[in-house]
């Protein structure tokens, strides 16, 4: 059975610098009747392992370590015999102020494929929104997961700690707008859009900063 992407969206609480706001978050689930990956277990392990149905959850795979997109992580690991928490190395000193008595299971880096029911997740390091985002691209699938990298409308955040928006600039420009235009881009929340349609806006954002 060909590997397919799924979508739930949690709501809960980002914290980062003194405050905290309302977040909806999309959670990915691809894979097939049989296996899975999750990525970003954000707020509510239940309803994520719920909506996997029973399926064996290969990796719990991070974008980036801010705390409305890890927070569920560990929880929904337990929930399906330790299945590994994977996360950037460069995140960890976020992960550690949501998880600081538990570690990542394993380490993300620049080039590492993903398998899961016949497809793969290839890692792109693509740092700014925080140091050690990453995207997954899946091109049998079409598409790139681009946690809080880019959005409908532009890069992620950049105007908080461990964030740079000319880093997130080189990433957008370099390692996304560089996959093939009808490229779906999921994001980590609101909807998703293609790279076609963010490509050409790549100026108004470098105009408009952060």
């Amino acid at each position: 059975m060909a590997a397919r992407i799924e979508q739930l969206v949690t709501s809960g609480e980002f914290s980062l610098d003194g405050g905290t706001w309302q977040v909806d978050n999309n959670v990915w689930i691809v894979g097939d009747d049989t296996e899975a990956v999750v990525i970003d277990a954000a707020h509510d392990a239940a309803a994520i392992h719920a909506a996997l149905g029973g399926r064996r959850l290969l990796a719990v795979v991070s974008t980036h370590a801010h705390n409305d997109h890890v927070d569920a992580a560990p929880a929904l690991s337990a929930l399906n015999g330790g299945a590994p928490v994977l996360l950037h190395p460069a995140d960890q000193v976020l992960w550690r102020r949501t998880h600081p008595d538990r570690e990542p299971d394993a380490a993300l880096a620049d080039g590492q494929e993903l398998p899961v029911a016949g497809t793969v997740l290839t890692v792109l390091h693509t740092p700014g929104h925080s140091p050690g985002a990453v995207s997954l691209y899946a091109p049998e699938l079409g598409t790139v997961f681009t946690g809080d990298t880019l959005f409908a409308g532009g890069p992620g955040a950049t105007g908080r700690s461990f964030s740079d928006f000319p880093t997130i600039v080189a990433s957008i420009r370099e390692r996304l707008l560089t996959l093939p235009p009808e490229t779906v881009v999921r994001t980590g929340h609101g909807d998703s859009t293609t790279i076609g349609a963010e490509a050409p806006h790549l100026p108004e954002w470098i105009a408009r900063g952060h």
